[in-house]
């Protein structure tokens, strides 16, 4: 079992299985990208794996891989198939949805339980403005394949902005009563690389949770998942509805995760600059147990709250895609 201080337990691993994104969200980073690190430099696959059956055997269940985008490396596959192989309970994604049409039944046959799509519009002309491409009928496509697909789980991450997407709010809703998806809106983040955080476009859980009320009254939030303050499926609907405090960090006190970057760093808090280069041990002959012992130690102190991981040090990776969304 790996805990920290507070006795939170941790059974729960995102791994940023890459840098890249074909993508460049304006909440995440700069249209040019940024200084990606060399292949060489980034965790393989049998590190990848070796890191998650080493934790299985210690209490944990479920894996996220993330990025970048991860449907971008090539090794994804067996990536799967291989953590699959570790007597893990589920193993999800987060992807931007391009490349889903080529390899979600693959993926789906490796052992992937579902995936989080991160789409923050369903207009053509604002996806162009918020991603910088013109790909939104491509990644609406996949989303309708992905659920002619039985047995794997669909929810959408939704970044709400003031003044840039917060009139897709009925957009989103209406997509959640009509397909069997969770909408999850999602507090704005500073990890966009110096691009918009400070331009005042945070919308707050509760100014999210005022602005749905108004189109569905009688919505009464419970706790979700670990990550939703606040999950609603209205009576009618096919979908579900949740809200996820991001940056607000209301629901610290029940986090049950590790982070992993790509290069092979493990996070101990997303808000945290403080990092524990498991990479190099294992590249210096490490051994299993060694490994185990090193990310007790990082998971052990974790700070109390993002808050307190936040005075601590200053911000080193500015990017989402550098810490693995």
């Amino acid at each position: 079992m790996i805990k920290d201080q507070f006795d939170r337990i941790f059974d729960y691993i995102r791994i940023a299985v890459n840098e890249k994104c074909n993508l460049r969200c304006i909440y995440c980073m700069p249209e040019t990208g940024i200084a990606f690190k060399p292949e060489k430099d980034l965790l393989s696959k049998d590190e990848i794996v070796r890191v998650v059956r080493t934790l299985s055997a210690n209490g944990l269940n479920k894996v996220r891989l993330t990025g970048g985008e991860p449907l971008l490396r090539n090794d994804i596959v067996d990536i799967v198939k291989d953590i699959h192989q570790s007597s893990i309970e589920s193993i999800n994604m987060t992807t931007n949805g391009l490349l889903l049409h080529k390899y979600l039944e693959p993926l789906v046959e490796a052992g992937l339980s579902g995936f989080n799509l991160s789409l923050d519009t369903i207009r053509n002309d604002r996806f162009h403005q918020i991603t910088r491409r013109d790909k939104l009928d491509q990644v609406m496509e996949n989303l309708h394949f992905a659920l002619s697909i039985p047995g794997i789980t669909v929810k959408v991450n939704t970044v709400l902005m003031r003044e840039i997407n917060e009139d897709d709010l009925p957009g989103f809703i209406n997509l959640a009563k009509e397909l069997p998806i969770t909408i999850r809106f999602i507090e704005l983040m500073p990890f966009d690389d110096f691009q918009i955080w400070k331009t005042g476009k945070f919308m707050g859980v509760e100014f999210i949770l005022e602005r749905i009320k108004k189109i569905i009254p009688d919505f009464i939030g419970e706790y979700g998942s670990k990550t939703e303050q606040y999950y609603f499926k209205p009576e009618g609907y096919k979908g579900a509805l949740a809200i996820i405090p991001a940056y607000t960090r209301s629901l610290c006190g029940q986090c049950d995760r590790i982070r992993l970057t790509a290069d092979g760093c493990i996070r101990n808090c997303l808000f945290s600059n403080t990092e524990y280069n498991l990479k190099d041990l294992m590249r210096n002959g490490g051994s299993d147990e060694e490994i185990l012992l090193f990310i007790k130690n990082a998971m052990w102190h974790k700070p109390l709250d993002g808050f307190e991981a936040e005075k601590l040090n200053k911000q080193v990776r500015t990017s989402m895609t550098q810490i693995g969304g």
